[in-house]
C-alpha cells in the first residue's frame, strides 16, 4: 500500500457536484492498493498514520499527531499511486489491485483507521470520479509505502 499524507487546513471531496467529505484541520490521505497488500500492511500504516508527528506544537515544531490536535481525516482511493512510468509516456497501472481485491482492503483500512483514531473517518467513493480540494498546510506532504518501511 502506498499513501500520500497531506497536512491540510481544509479538504473536501465532491462527486457529481455534491460534497461527500469535508474537513478542516487534519489529514487528506490518498491510498493506492496493490495485489500483494494484506492485513499486515493495513496494521502498519494505520499505526504510522495515527502516530506520525507532523503538526506543530506551541513552539512551531512538528511534534504532534493528528490525534494530538483532535484533527480530522479524509481517505481517498487512488489507484494511480501505483503508476509505472518507466516505459513510454502512458503510465501503466498493472500494479494497482483490481476492485475485487482493492475494495475489501480499502474498507478494512478505513475501519481499522477509525478504530485506532477513535473517530469517524470521512471518505470519497471508491472508483468514483472525484474532485478533491485541499489547502495544504505548510506545505507538508509525506509518501509512505508499506513495502518500503524506511
Amino acid at each position: 500500500m502506498k499513501v500520500v499524507l497531506q497536512r491540510v487546513s481544509s479538504a473536501s471531496v465532491t462527486i457529481d457536484s455534491k460534497i461527500v467529505a469535508d474537513i478542516q484541520k487534519g489529514l487528506l490521505i490518498l491510498i493506492g492498493i496493490e495485489d500483494s497488500d494484506n492485513q499486515e500492511d493495513i496494521d502498519w500504516l494505520v499505526g504510522k498514520i495515527t502516530k506520525i508527528r507532523i503538526f506543530e506544537d506551541e513552539n512551531q515544531v512538528m511534534n504532534l499527531s493528528v490525534k494530538d490536535i483532535d484533527g480530522d481525516i479524509i481517505v481517498v482511493s487512488q489507484f494511480t499511486l501505483h503508476a509505472a512510468t518507466k516505459k513510454g509516456n502512458r503510465p501503466s497501472y498493472i500494479k494497482a489491485a483490481k476492485p475485487d481485491v482493492a475494495i475489501p482492503l480499502y474498507e478494512k483500512f478505513v475501519q481499522n483507521l477509525e478504530k485506532e483514531f477513535g473517530k469517524k473517518i470521512q471518505t470519497g467513493i471508491f472508483g468514483a470520479d472525484m474532485k478533491v480540494s485541499l489547502l495544504n498546510d505548510g506545505p507538508v506532504t509525506i509518501i509512505i509505502d508499506s513495502k518500503n518501511r524506511e
